[in-house]
Order: structure tokens, then C-alpha cells, then sequence
């Protein structure tokens, strides 16, 4: 199974590219995980943000693989434990399709994102910003998959 990090954002400061890839790097390749990265919708002070996010949305719904079940990072969502996420990440694995996580930008997701998604996941009640989410993620689904194999590093 491939992970889909499909996020919005494409010019990310070092701290945040070396976060994630230190834990993307630790999964195995039947949990693989794979960014991709769409552009941020342009913003000014006359841009129509409804109109920002909606590009962006139509962006990364065309970057999502064929196949993928999708899911939502939204505010809204369900919030998981870790170990609540290594059981949907187990089910995952055992459905043999691949996961897309959908990750908006500092506007959030556009609903047309939100309307396709099979579930949605919040990280928290709080508002982290984008570039963040996506180190939180990675380090998250690493700690999963380590519940799954017994792994030391979730000591939890």
C-alpha cells in the first residue's frame, strides 16, 4: 500500500522538508509514503479566497492517484489516537487500495475536496499550520505502523 500525502504548499522551509522526510523515510514499502505537493492558490489583498481555494482543491483532486480511497484533514473531522489510527491504518493495508491524505492550505480544504473524501480526520481542535501538518502526519503514521509491528518506538 502507497500513502498519498497530497498537500497544498510547494515551497516549504528546510525544517519542515527534513521533518517529514525523516519519518517518511522510516516506513516500509508496504506503507510506503509518497508527497505530493500541488500550488498554493494566489493570494492578495483583492484575491477571492473562495476562488484561491477552490483552484487549489481542483488541483489536488487531479493529483490524486486512480484508486485511492481519500481522505479529509479537516478541522471537522474524527479525531484518532494513535492507536485508533494504527487500526484504520491496518484496514487500510488489508483493503489493498492506497490512501490519499488530503491536506489544504492556510484557507483549509475546498468542500469539493470534502464531497469526494471517504472520511474525514481531524489532528486536533487546535489550528496547526499546513507546513507543520505534514511532519505531524508522517511522524503519526510512523508511530502507527510501529503499534502494528510491535515496534519500541511507540512506548505509549
Amino acid at each position: 500500500m502507497k500513502i498519498y500525502l497530497i498537500a497544498v504548499g510547494d515551497r516549504m522551509p528546510f525544517w519542515v522538508t527534513q521533518g517529514y522526510q525523516e519519518y517518511a523515510k522510516r516506513l516500509p514499502s508496504e506503507c510506503s509514503l509518497h508527497l505530493i505537493e500541488t500550488g498554493l492558490g494566489k493570494r492578495s489583498k483583492n484575491t477571492n479566497i473562495e476562488r484561491a481555494v477552490q483552484d487549489e482543491g481542483e488541483r489536488m483532486l487531479a493529483a490524486i492517484p486512480k484508486g485511492c480511497r481519500n481522505i479529509a484533514l479537516d478541522v471537522q473531522g474524527r479525531q484518532w489516537s494513535t492507536p485508533e489510527l494504527a487500526q484504520h491504518m491496518e484496514g487500510w493495508m488489508q483493503g489493498g487500495r492506497d490512501v490519499a491524505l488530503l491536506v489544504g492550505g492556510p484557507d483549509g480544504l475546498a468542500s469539493e475536496c470534502l464531497a469526494q473524501a471517504e472520511g474525514r480526520w481531524s489532528l486536533s481542535p487546535l489550528t496547526l499550520p499546513h507546513p507543520l501538518v505534514r511532519i505531524v502526519l508522517a511522524e503519526q503514521l510512523y508511530r502507527a505502523w510501529s503499534i502494528l509491528k510491535g515496534h519500541p518506538y511507540h512506548r505509549g
